[in-house]
């Protein structure tokens, strides 16, 4: 038993080391990545540092380094230290927010919404085809009352809130989307748009109403747009950190954070599937028919009716659900999200399988392992269920391979050596007795 033993290890430990050192080419890199969050980071740790008076906001470069606008070059000589790229601009955050706060005070005109845009140095208004030409130019006025850096612009479509999603859950209220799933340590909920419904809106997962999926229990729209769904049973199920992006695959969701602009993200839709683009703003405030709600992140990626409360995120981190927005995916158009972190704190939850919250994702989601929808069983394929000839192939068990084929090369001496000692003295015992 024990050379059996020693076999078997022998052709472990080989199979081990030959394959991990057949799979590692001899001029193999790492995995690329993108650099968004180390890039957002130093961005925001330099604003942080400088102050609202000396910067006007960061991004993420087309090389992929932090660019922060600086107002002074003394500003910016501490930038191109910390290994950023400095950009100088006439006006500093300080500003472009007054005149935001300038624009929210201003009479409501349903249709409209702006953004501070970074890397203009401005403030952008955009009207939709809803804004009567009296009240384009009355906002126009007000525009013009703040500076030369705030920008108007007519946009296609009109600004609405979108519903449905990732994964439809349907109620009186309407058809809307499962965002992510969240807890507040004793029960599951789903976390999406607040426009879905309003407190005690009860959700199903199909048409005839026959799966119950849950109840609204918080939210809040206009002003923020999230809400949360508590599960009917209390408990997500297997699966629930995962997002279901289309075509039977998922991505596993391992923390939040927040988005730089410039940063690539994707956000998946029941109408249009899994889609992807840049973030063009921050803070942005949309008036929406129904109300305004500020704070949004605004994005390039196109959404059409069917996509509210969806969920959009970059290489495994959660940042934000579907709000509304205009256009479609045909011609194009600006959509915005309400930011998670911001809706998680003021709900008092926490992503399920999350211990802390601004995690990092394993890899990037340009390529989405596996599959899962919110509450589903669903395996993700290359994350737990790896073939253990797959394992055998990682190339870390090269340094365990040999060991194990060192100790099953002692343990078959050893047992050599005993079985040779055992005949001997068998063959001592028998000799003896037949001299005797």
């Amino acid at each position: 038993m024990a050379r059996l033993a020693a076999v078997g290890g022998l052709l472990v430990g080989g199979t081990m080391v030959t394959r991990a050192v057949a799979s590692e080419p001899p001029d193999a890199s790492p995995a690329p990545r993108t650099l968004a969050r180390t890039a957002s980071g130093t961005g925001a740790g330099l604003v942080s540092r400088l102050g609202g008076d000396r910067t006007a906001g960061h991004w993420v470069g087309s090389d992929g380094r932090a660019v922060v606008a600086v107002t002074d070059e003394r500003a910016a000589r501490e930038v191109r230290g910390a290994g950023a790229t400095a950009q100088r601009v006439r006006h500093s955050m300080s500003e472009l927010r007054s005149a935001a706060a300038t624009l929210r005070a201003a009479p409501r005109v349903s249709g409209t919404a702006w953004a501070l845009d970074y890397r203009s140095n401005e403030v952008v208004v955009r009207g939709d085809r809803t804004v009567s030409a009296t009240d384009w130019a009355r906002l126009t006025d007000v525009a013009a009352g703040i500076g030369g850096f705030v920008r108007m612009e007519r946009t296609e479509g009109a600004f609405t809130t979108r519903l449905n999603g990732a994964e439809p859950i349907l109620s009186t209220a309407g058809r809307c989307s499962a965002g992510f799933n969240v807890t507040d340590g004793t029960s599951d909920f789903i976390l999406t748009a607040g426009h879905c419904g309003p407190t005690g809106s009860v959700w199903f997962g199909d048409g005839r109403g026959e799966r119950q999926v849950g109840r609204t229990v918080a939210g809040s729209f206009p002003g923020d747009d999230f809400s949360l769904v508590e599960y009917a049973n209390g408990e997500a199920g297997d699966g629930a950190d995962l997002v279901a992006v289309g075509g039977g695959k998922g991505v596993r969701i391992t923390g939040t954070g927040v988005p730089a602009v410039g940063q690539r993200v994707f956000r998946s839709g029941s109408t249009s599937g899994l889609r992807d683009g840049r973030v063009t703003a921050l803070d942005a405030t949309v008036n929406y028919p129904e109300g305004t709600v500020t704070g949004l992140i605004e994005t390039d990626v196109c959404a059409e009716p069917g996509d509210s409360g969806g969920p959009m995120f970059s290489e495994g981190v959660a940042l934000g659900v579907t709000s509304g927005g205009s256009g479609d995916c045909d011609k194009g158009g600006t959509t915005f999200f309400q930011p998670l972190p911001e809706a998680m704190e003021s709900l008092g939850v926490r992503l399920v399988g999350s211990g802390q919250q601004g995690g990092a994702g394993s890899g990037p989601a340009t390529s989405p392992p596996g599959a899962a929808a919110p509450g589903a069983s669903v395996p993700a394929t290359g994350v737990e269920g790896r073939t253990l000839l797959a394992r055998l192939a990682d190339r870390r068990n090269v340094g365990p391979g040999l060991l194990i084929v060192a100790g099953s090369l002692v343990a078959l001496v050893a047992t050599r050596w005993i079985r040779a000692e055992q005949d001997r003295k068998a063959y001592q015992r028998h000799y003896s007795a037949t001299w005797g």
